[in-house]
């Protein structure tokens, strides 16, 4: 986008246009697969999710145009906020006894890194909660404190993407004597190995509708979990997940089905199971200055090209200033 400044912009026969989004945006994570004993200590995925400074991505790779993702619904009004209150809470009392505490007392919150103090503080948390949870580091790594096992996992990849996603994030578990490593495979293998399970850590998307319904079982089930090729990535088994995500399905209005997904998307963020990464909620397009466009667009993909029409003045306009080399 910055770099879309050539003559034709500049003289405004090309427009470069954003077209915001109202449709749910997915979830863009490093998926910690949890059938790896590893991942299997919430206090362990909740340390990992602090070494991830999106702030300074954001800024240093994405021009500020991104943001962070801190629901499973985000940009919809299925997606939690605050603490529970009303018949979310009421479907959640059930199950007080099986869920993090924090799920009741404090709203969810991802780190931020908005101060050359951050990284020192958040990294600080990482290596506190590795320790309630068995981990020290020794010698300049991070270490089971009984075995002396080293905390290392590999993040499997596919393409240059996937690398400039896992660089700052790897740097950062470093500093912490986390050994992170990326490995990038050909497409093929990476999509044979992502639906046997067989890796580590992986990025992927998880998009939803304003209706969530049967496909969450695909998601966060335990059958799905040992089903090859569901989208359960992290091998969620969870029985209070089953349970919400049964309510969700069989919910038996729209306030209900909205209550039910505040407590799953709840549950599911206080477990740790994905580090979140971000999303974009507009539609980047440049266009040669010649269309007709309906002044109202549909807000669910934020807009329909196949709407628009070309308008001749504006089309014959173009093609003379440019057949002459103007």
């Amino acid at each position: 986008n910055t770099a879309y400044n050539f003559p034709a912009v500049q003289a405004s026969d090309v427009i470069k246009q954003e077209f915001k989004t109202a449709s749910p945006e997915p979830m863009q994570a490093f998926m910690l697969n949890t059938r790896r004993p590893l991942f299997g200590d919430r206090l362990v995925r909740a340390a990992l999710t602090y070494p991830l400074d999106f702030e300074t991505m954001n800024r240093t790779l994405f021009f500020g145009s991104n943001t962070r993702t801190s629901s499973y619904f985000q940009g919809t009004e299925l997606a939690s906020s605050g603490l529970p209150q009303g018949k979310e809470l009421e479907i959640l009392e059930p199950y007080r006894d099986k869920l993090p505490p924090e799920v009741f007392t404090q709203e969810f919150k991802l780190p931020v890194y908005d101060s050359p103090q951050a990284e020192r503080k958040y990294l600080k948390t990482a290596v506190d909660l590795f320790a309630k949870a068995g981990w020290v580091i020794k010698g300049g790594k991070m270490v089971n404190a009984k075995t002396g096992e080293p905390f290392k996992f590999e993040i499997l990849g596919w393409n240059d993407t996937d690398q400039v996603l896992s660089s700052p994030y790897i740097a950062n578990l470093r500093k912490i004597g986390v050994d992170a490593t990326l490995r990038l495979i050909d497409q093929t293998q990476y999509i044979n190995r992502i639906n046997n399970f067989d890796f580590d850590v992986t990025i992927s998307q998880l998009g939803q509708s304003d209706s969530p319904g049967n496909e969450q079982r695909d998601f966060w089930s335990s059958k799905a979990a040992d089903t090859p090729g569901s989208r359960n990535y992290a091998g969620i088994k969870n029985p209070v997940v089953d349970a919400l995500v049964d309510r969700v399905i069989f919910a038996t209005d729209r306030d209900d089905l909205v209550a039910a997904t505040h407590a799953l998307d709840r549950v599911l963020l206080w477990n740790y199971y994905v580090v979140p990464q971000h999303h974009r909620s507009v539609v980047w397009i440049a266009y040669w200055n010649k269309f007709g466009i309906p002044e109202k667009q549909p807000t669910y993909s934020g807009v329909d090209q196949n709407s628009w029409w070309i308008d001749p003045d504006k089309e014959k306009a173009l093609a003379a200033k440019y057949k002459s080399g103007n």
